[in-house]
């Protein structure tokens, strides 16, 4: 864990590495799309002393973005003293805090962190609503923060959680999950990445004459198949569909589409296109398996350079992202879309000071700062160009999608408080394994997700008495 103070004695030498930096410019951060200019901060415009306090997970991205973004701030705005928290383990290290009514006024973390903080929070209702900040002007600029936010995502439950217009959770870092796989290979062997599923079995055979397996992925941490499953589900079922599924509703899994998809699942497995050992391989080995030539597709997103950037690999390996297959060539695919999130705790004590400080984050020197410290793009419409010369050749295709491909949010309705099902664990780990270890039929693991289902509807229907 890194606990540091920001002070504001610091500003001065901020000032020059800034100004030497990818990550810097000039005081007076322009927003996106809009010119420098002078800037000053809407709510917090006196030289009164405050203190804003974050706290920020560590994962993949590290935490070199928030002390030069914390930095950046405080030059223009010396009266503000930071307080960060930067772990891998920080919604372990606040959770008493936030129950105890001492949050910090930042929180920067995801609702799958496995702490489960944010997911409790937003049941509880312990998050401060923040659409003022996004019907607002963005940081420097008139125009709306919200017209400057990448399209779809403040309007996905992830970010308005009840589903009521109002937004209590801001987009971060973005990116598509999908079927990664070796660009270079597709485009010397001069194949086509596959549209139908059709096409996709298809290529499988031709892999199969090389050696090498169609499909493999994490197989002790099955979740990963989220990103194939969800996008190949919308595409037979549509929009309507996969919202009764995200609220759990009757019939909403067990239907003939569905069992659809899951019959393609099944052949991956029966036709023989699952590489050989899958079932009991990890993240990194399953990864370094087909990066190493042995399958052509796996499930993952954009962290996956940078996590397995030591792996060994085929001679000439690029990474390039397909979306999940369709039934039809005139169906409609989709890609899962990969977010970040900040909140603000309703027991903020600096609450002004964090929307101010979160306006600051969707400038144009926030988005080339990300994507030279944590080489990802911030969540905003034409992030990945505006980041391009601090993003590898591998992050920037992965960012790049065919035209007519949607991106895809996972927009589960909140479990009821005290909810004893674990959604991922029986889609994944008690259906799709043994759907492709040949345990059950894909009806079998339909009706497995139809109870689970029934389940969250009976404690839900409890709780409204």
């Amino acid at each position: 864990m890194r606990k540091k103070r920001f002070v504001a004695f610091a500003v001065a030498s901020a000032l020059v590495v800034l100004s030497l930096a990818g990550c810097g410019s000039v005081p007076g951060s322009s927003s996106v799309g809009s010119a420098p200019e002078p800037v000053q901060s809407a709510s917090a415009p006196n030289d009164e002393k405050q203190v804003i306090e974050i706290a920020v997970f560590e994962g993949g991205l590290g935490g070199e973005y928030w002390e030069e973004m914390m930095a950046a701030y405080q030059a223009e705005h010396p009266n503000v003293e930071f307080e960060s928290t930067i772990s891998p383990k920080v919604g372990e290290i606040i959770r008493p805090r936030v129950v105890s009514g001492d949050a910090p006024d930042l929180l920067v973390m995801t609702d799958g962190d496995t702490s489960g903080l944010l997911v409790s929070m937003i049941k509880d209702k312990a998050l401060l609503e923040i659409t003022d900040v996004f019907e607002g002007p963005a940081y420097g600029s008139d125009i709306p923060l919200k017209d400057i936010i990448m399209n779809g995502y403040l309007e996905s439950k992830k970010f308005q959680p009840y589903g009521d217009g109002r937004i209590y959770i801001a987009p971060k870092d973005c990116g598509y999950m999908g079927m990664v796989y070796n660009k270079n290979l597709f485009e010397e062997k001069g194949w086509e990445v596959p549209v139908t599923w059709d096409e996709f079995f298809a290529l499988g055979d031709k892999a199969k004459e090389e050696g090498r397996a169609l499909f493999t992925y994490q197989g002790i941490y099955p979740s990963y198949l989220e990103s194939v499953l969800w996008p190949a589900l919308a595409d037979v079922v549509g929009q309507e569909g996969i919202n009764r599924i995200f609220n759990y509703e009757e019939g909403s899994f067990n239907n003939p589409s569905v069992i659809g998809v899951l019959d393609n699942f099944k052949k991956i497995a029966d036709g023989g296109y699952l590489m050989e050992g899958t079932l009991a391989l990890n993240h990194t080995q399953s990864q370094t398996e087909m990066m190493q030539g042995n399958a052509l597709f796996i499930p993952n997103g954009i962290w996956m350079i940078n996590e397995m950037k030591d792996a060994p690999r085929e001679d000439g390996f690029s990474f390039g992202l397909a979306p999940a297959p369709a039934m039809d060539a005139n169906g409609t695919r989709y890609t899962s879309a990969n977010y970040g999130q900040i909140s603000i705790p309703r027991d903020a004590k600096n609450p002004e000071g964090a929307k101010d400080f979160l306006r600051f984050l969707y400038t144009e020197q926030s988005v080339r700062c990300m994507a030279e410290k944590s080489g990802t793009v911030l969540a905003v419409n034409g992030g990945a160009d505006i980041a391009k010369e601090f993003l590898s050749a591998d992050a920037y295709n992965m960012f790049q999608l065919d035209p007519g491909v949607k991106p895809f949010f996972q927009d589960f309705t909140t479990l009821p408080a005290g909810s004893k099902v674990d959604v991922n664990q029986v889609v994944f780990e008690n259906g799709l394994t043994k759907l492709m270890s040949g345990q059950i039929s894909s009806e079998e693991c339909a009706e497995l997700v139809e109870k689970a289902f029934a389940q969250i509807r009976d404690e839900q229907a409890k709780l409204d008495g």
